[in-house]
């Protein structure tokens, strides 16, 4: 259960630095470079300095560890297609270069983010194609099985029959869902979603979706398509991933206007973002007063340096060490009652 409860944050608060300095050959992230060529090499300690930086951010905040909303875990042959995709610089990475940082078999996977000390974290998988959810998510459901750690994880295209499976997914026992309008390339306001989402609504289970435009934009991305989704469906718990990025104020309005709309940090305010899509120092305040619906979001294996660097660059923001804790803890055992 939730032992820490958010306090009020001041916009203006300053905290003390919880993570020590990495040493000199690990103390950035590497900057995206959107030639044609492979991309910087990475700059990281070894897993041992990495898992003890991470540890000492959150027993300085006084938590019991970490809840990460936003990791990746899927069919290893899905996984390693992702991979290759990356490292091709496909369209939809902005044609960035992507060196992914934690390239191991899932049980490697596993086992450091258990080292890191995340307490939970999530499968998010999605399908490219129709045909695809309903194989990802019997995937998903074995994996949770044999994965204590996980929240058993279900994902949903738009297609004839989803909310038949979306339904079975409940029933197995899914807790949160991942939709990817980017990648899957649909409306997430199409007709044939609509009695999934009341569902999802229904149930009260949340959706992590990436519906921004970053890193490149998608035919749906943007606010408006899910503005009118949840015009339709105001309750839907909805997990706005990546914080929005680009469209960050954009949907800093629909949480601001919906109650059950959050947001996720994933990959945002750190130094391979910040010099493409930089977040707006304006909407830090904003961001303060919503800390009880903001979520520790990483995008881990996929990331192109260190996961401390995510943890530094959100305590970088000052915005305190109760935001901290509500962030990077409280507010995801209060949604998913951990």
């Amino acid at each position: 259960m939730n032992d820490h409860h958010a306090a009020p944050v001041d916009p203006a608060a300053i905290s003390e630095p919880v993570l020590a300095s990495r040493s000199s050959h690990s103390t950035g992230a590497p900057r995206p470079d959107r030639a044609t060529g492979a991309g910087p090499a990475v700059c990281e300690g070894t897993p041992g300095e990495e898992v003890q930086e991470v540890r000492r951010f959150w027993q300085g905040l006084g938590l019991p560890g970490l809840v990460d909303v936003h990791t990746h875990f899927m069919p290893e042959r899905v996984l390693h297609k992702v991979w290759d995709y990356f490292d091709a610089q496909g369209p939809l990475t902005g044609g960035l270069a992507w060196p992914i940082t934690y390239r191991a078999q899932e049980a490697e996977r596993a086992a450091l983010l258990r080292e890191f000390g995340v307490r939970t974290f999530t499968a998010m998988l999605y399908p490219h194609k129709p045909g695809m959810a309903q194989w990802l998510n019997g995937w998903a459901a074995d994996f949770a099985r044999r994965t204590p750690e996980v929240l058993h994880t279900a994902t949903l295209f738009a297609e004839p029959g989803v909310d038949t499976y979306v339904r079975e997914a409940l029933d197995e026992g899914a807790r949160v869902f991942k939709a990817h309008v980017q990648v899957g390339g649909y409306d997430p306001a199409d007709e044939l979603l609509d009695q999934a989402w009341g569902t999802l609504a229904e149930a009260e289970v949340p959706v992590v979706i990436h519906c921004g435009s970053g890193p490149a934009p998608g035919t749906h991305t943007g606010t408006g398509p899910i503005a009118h989704v949840l015009a339709r469906h105001p309750r839907l718990r909805l997990i706005i991933a990546h914080l929005g990025m680009p469209e960050y104020e954009e949907f800093l309005d629909l949480a601001e206007h919906y109650e059950q709309v959050r947001l996720d940090t994933t990959m945002v305010f750190t130094d391979f973002t910040e010099t493409f899509m930089p977040f707006p120092r304006r909407a830090l305040p904003r961001l303060a007063r919503l800390g009880d619906r903001i979520l520790l979001g990483t995008d881990f294996p996929n990331i192109p340096y260190p996961y401390p660097h995510q943890l530094r660059a959100l305590e970088r923001l000052d915005l305190g060490p109760a935001w901290l804790r509500a962030v990077c803890h409280d507010n995801a055992t209060t949604l998913f009652g951990l």
